[in-house]
C-alpha cells in the first residue's frame, strides 16, 4: 500500500505532469498544495509533511542545531539572478559593477535568492561592504513586515525609512536599483519606466554560468525528520518523481510550444547553451554550488561559520553511505 503525503509548493509549471497523476510511484502517493507563500515553519505544520522551502532559511536552521527538517537537495526554484535586478529607464547604470558606492533596495535580506544575487555582484567586484543597502517592500500592495531579520546595521544595511514603497524610491532617484525576484505591476508593458540594469542579462548569465558551472538554486524540498525515520526510502522516491515530472513537462513542452509565441526559441537556446543536466538533483551533481552558497551565506554574514554539504545534507550523505 502507497504512503500518502501532503507537499505545500509554488504554483510552478512542470509540477503539472505530478499534479495529475502523469508520474506516479506504487510506494508513494504525493498530494501538491499550491501556494502563493512558503510555509513558515513546516516542522510545527499540522497539514503538510513536506514543502517547498528557501534554501537560506533551512541552512541557518541546520547551522542553529535544528534537525526537524530533512532537507533533499532537489532544488525545486532556480534561476540565474541577473535579471532581478531593475532600475529606471533612463539610469546610466548597466553592469552590476557599478553599483559599487550606490543605494540598493531587496525584499528581504537573508533571502536566498538575493543572497545569489549578491554573489553575483561580488562575482564583479562588489561586495556587502561597497554598497548601501536598504530592505523593503516592493510596492504598496506588499505587506509592511521584517525584511533585514536580525541583519540591519546602521549606515550599511537598514529598513527603508517609513516604509514607503522601493519602487516609488527608485522612481525618484532615492534607490539606485532594486532587487527583486518578481517584477511589479505594470512592468511588462510597453514604455514601462523601469527595465533590467544589464539591459542584455542573457549573455551575462550564460557567462557567470561559464564561471561557475550551476544555475543557483534558491528553494529545496523539505521533509519533516519524523516522517523520514518512519520512511528512509521517502526522499528519494519524492525527489525522482518531481525530476521525472520535470523531465515529462519539458518533453511536452518541446511539441507543444504554442504556449507563447516565441517559447520555441527560449527551449531552443536553452538546451543549446545548457548542459543535459544543468537541474539534476542530488548531492554530488549540486555539490559545487552547494558549496558556494554556504561560502557566501558566511561571507555576507548570515551564517557566522561556514557549513559543508555534509552538514546540510546528513541524510542524503548517510542514505548514498547506505546505498554504496
Amino acid at each position: 500500500m502507497a504512503i500518502s503525503i501532503k507537499i505545500a509548493a509554488r504554483d510552478w509549471d512542470f509540477l503539472t505532469p505530478l499534479l495529475l497523476g502523469d508520474v506516479s510511484s506504487e510506494r508513494l502517493e504525493v498530494k501538491v498544495d499550491r501556494v502563493a507563500t512558503l510555509l513558515g515553519d513546516l516542522s510545527g505544520d499540522p497539514v503538510y509533511d513536506a514543502a517547498e522551502m528557501s534554501f537560506s532559511r533551512y541552512a541557518s536552521r541546520r547551522a542553529a542545531g535544528d534537525d526537524t527538517l530533512v532537507g533533499v537537495p532537489n532544488f525545486i526554484m532556480r534561476g540565474f539572478r541577473h535579471r532581478c535586478i531593475i532600475t529606471r529607464a533612463a539610469s546610466p547604470l548597466e553592469q552590476l559593477s557599478q553599483l559599487a558606492g550606490k543605494r540598493i533596495g531587496l525584499t528581504g535580506w537573508r533571502d536566498s535568492g538575493n543572497t545569489w544575487t549578491r554573489a553575483a555582484l561580488r562575482h564583479e567586484g562588489v561586495g556587502v561592504e561597497d554598497a548601501y543597502w536598504f530592505a523593503g517592500r516592493l510596492t504598496s500592495d506588499h505587506p509592511i513586515v521584517d525584511r533585514l531579520d536580525g541583519f540591519g546595521r546602521p549606515g550599511r544595511i537598514e529598513a527603508i525609512p517609513g516604509e514607503r514603497p522601493m519602487m516609488e524610491l527608485l522612481e525618484t532617484g532615492e534607490l539606485d536599483a532594486v532587487f527583486t525576484p518578481f517584477m511589479p505591476q505594470g512592468y511588462f508593458q510597453a514604455g514601462s519606466q523601469f527595465r533590467q540594469l544589464v539591459r542584455d542579462f542573457r549573455t551575462a548569465e550564460l557567462e557567470y554560468f561559464r564561471d561557475v558551472g550551476y544555475v543557483p538554486g534558491m528553494h529545496l524540498i523539505a521533509l519533516k525528520a519524523d516522517v523520514v525515520e518512519r520512511h528512509p526510502w521517502l526522499p528519494d522516491e519524492l525527489s525522482a518523481l518531481i525530476d521525472a515530472s520535470h523531465r515529462l513537462w519539458t518533453e511536452k513542452r518541446r511539441k507543444y510550444a504554442e504556449t507563447s509565441p516565441w517559447i520555441i526559441d527560449e527551449l531552443l537556446q536553452s538546451a543549446r547553451a545548457l548542459p543535459q543536466g544543468w537541474s539534476d538533483s542530488g548531492l554530488a551533481e549540486n555539490r559545487t554550488m552547494i558549496e558556494d552558497f554556504a561560502r557566501e551565506l558566511h561571507l555576507q554574514g548570515i551564517a557566522d561559520r561556514l557549513l559543508s554539504p555534509e552538514e546540510l545534507f546528513p541524510f542524503e550523505t548517510k542514505s548514498r553511505r547506505t546505498a554504496a
